[in-house]
């Protein structure tokens, strides 16, 4: 578990940019934190890290938002607003998942017994007594049992 502290919006935008610098293809991020706390801005760097120069906001009521001009595609999801898990299969969310691209999955918790057993794990947490830009930022590797859908693959 790696745990990076931000002060300003430039310095999330900037840990995001290294991320993307050195996404694998095939790479889940997993992303949490309440409404608020920099999910997109995040997102927003590691598309910048990838290469991506169009603009990046949040896909909350297509679910998935795909670029496809830097070095690997970005499957950028939100899936907030999802009521039911079968919307995930309905969108083929395995073929995002278990692609050549990097997935980053805003709201992640909601559909965590669908993420790939070697999903990196993002939090965003706010600290109001260090600051208004403050945050702090959890990264760690949640290895788990394969599900049966991938242990097929």
């Amino acid at each position: 578990m790696t745990v990076i502290e931000t002060n300003s919006e430039q310095e999330t935008l900037a840990f995001g940019h290294s991320l993307g610098e050195k996404a694998k293809p095939g790479q889940v991020f997993a992303l949490e934190g309440d409404l608020g706390v920099g999910k997109t801005v995040l997102t927003k760097g590691l598309a910048e890290g990838l290469g991506i120069t169009e603009p990046v906001c949040s896909p909350t009521f297509t679910i998935v938002q795909i670029y496809e001009e830097g070095r690997l595609p970005l499957y950028h999801f939100d899936v907030y607003r999802i009521d039911d898990i079968e919307e995930m299969e309905e969108i083929g969310y395995e073929d995002y998942f278990y692609g050549k691209g990097v997935c980053l999955i805003e709201w992640a918790n909601l559909v965590e017994e669908l993420l790939p057993r070697e999903t990196v794990h993002i939090r965003i947490e706010k600290d109001p007594e260090r600051g208004f830009d403050y945050r702090q930022i959890t990264v760690s590797m949640m290895e788990k049992n394969i599900p049966e859908k991938a242990a097929a693959r």
